[in-house]
């Protein structure tokens, strides 16, 4: 869902989500697909994870927490916890909550623009997290020095330049993110991404993300040199997934052309565009930003602050939606991947269903 800048991943609430799922939920045992032409296009990107595929799953806001990642690590793929505006508190908490529900790599998902970021950086160097994934913007040095120091360290890229900077600069791994993904998102397709970046840095780790949502479709962007792939949208409608029945359900009846990107109303207040499926909030986000813009011009307040207003309000809208179940008035952010969810399917199911398709489309055309 997600992604160039990230899917899904600013929540700003400290309050604990109290999860559908229960702290005792079995763990689930992941099966060793017999995908022999998968494995060898993505055996980078799966011993870059350490996973069994490589397949992560994006940072999601109220639903990428301790049950969800662990579904997913258990089955095969990545799972990546999405720290959003949580305390160092609250994050270390639910690491050690994810910890004892799988001993399978997982990562953690970390906003550039939290103010305690380098606080965060702490807390999962002391957890002995594996994987860390900076979104939101342009890595700090000091962040991306203290990250390498202990962990993996992967950055979004939505252009070529970018790409090169971020790996010049000390980051271990690419997402490359299309505006096909839900949640905040870049102006640039996966297809035009993948064409204009994987050929030009073929001995990178990069991870293709945006609209994926078939196992063909993976097998087409490792194909093109991708080490693997990022999914969010599949993984936010799965049984494993906390957010609430209505959210769901909203999902598995849209359409791909539901999933509609939001529109900048003032171009003084720069707003990162958000992919949902189009509702009452839609129109709200509109009236929201005309309310802010206003007050930015009339110097009532500054540029940033009104920048992180308008990511407040969204992890708002976002948590409306996901926990409450307010699927007029909330945010629903989806990519164009939605009109491939179908049902509400478990982790596992979803994941054995995209390697095996993978591994069939890679088998007809003999790769």
């Amino acid at each position: 869902m997600s992604a160039d800048t990230p899917v899904l991943n600013s929540a700003s609430s400290d309050t604990p989500v109290q999860n559908s799922v229960s702290s005792d939920t079995p763990v689930l045992n992941s099966v060793s697909a017999d995908t022999p032409l998968l494995d060898a296009l993505t055996a980078r990107g799966r011993a870059f994870l350490g996973s069994r595929h490589a397949i992560m799953a994006g940072a999601m806001s109220w639903v990428s927490e301790r049950h969800l990642v662990s579904a997913i690590s258990n089955a095969g793929g990545f799972g990546v916890i999405a720290c959003g505006a949580m305390t160092p508190t609250l994050l270390e908490a639910e690491i050690a909550a994810t910890q004892a529900l799988t001993d399978r790599p997982f990562g953690v998902n970390l906003i550039t623009m939290h103010p305690m970021l380098m606080d965060l950086i702490g807390v999962c160097r002391a957890a002995g997290v594996s994987h860390v994934v900076l979104a939101g913007g342009i890595p700090p040095g000091q962040a991306v020095a203290a990250i390498t120091g202990f962990a993996k360290l992967i950055a979004f890229a939505p252009n070529y330049a970018l790409a090169r900077k971020l790996l010049r600069s000390g980051t271990d791994a690419l997402v490359i993110e299309g505006s096909e993904a839900g949640g905040h998102i870049g102006p640039v397709s996966l297809a035009v991404l993948a064409q204009e970046i994987l050929p030009a840095l073929p001995d990178a780790v990069i991870f293709a993300a945006g609209g994926i949502g078939r196992g063909a479709a993976v097998a087409a962007l490792v194909e093109m040199g991708a080490s693997g792939v990022q999914l969010g949208t599949r993984f936010a409608a799965s049984a494993q997934s906390i957010a609430h029945p209505n959210f769901k359900k909203a999902f598995v009846r849209a359409a791909a052309r539901d999933a509609v990107a939001s529109v900048q109303f003032d171009p003084r207040l720069p707003v990162i565009p958000v992919r949902a499926l189009k509702n009452a909030g839609t129109e709200a986000f509109m009236e929201k930003q005309r309310e802010v813009s206003l007050r930015l011009a009339a110097g009532e307040v500054a540029l940033a602050d009104a920048q992180l207003e308008i990511e407040h309000y969204w992890a708002g809208a976002l948590r409306r939606a996901v926990i409450d179940g307010d699927v007029d008035n909330g945010s629903l952010m989806a990519g164009q991947s939605v009109g491939m969810v179908t049902a509400e399917e478990p982790v596992q199911a979803v994941i054995d269903g995209l390697v095996g398709e993978a591994e069939a489309a890679l088998a007809r055309r003999g790769s």
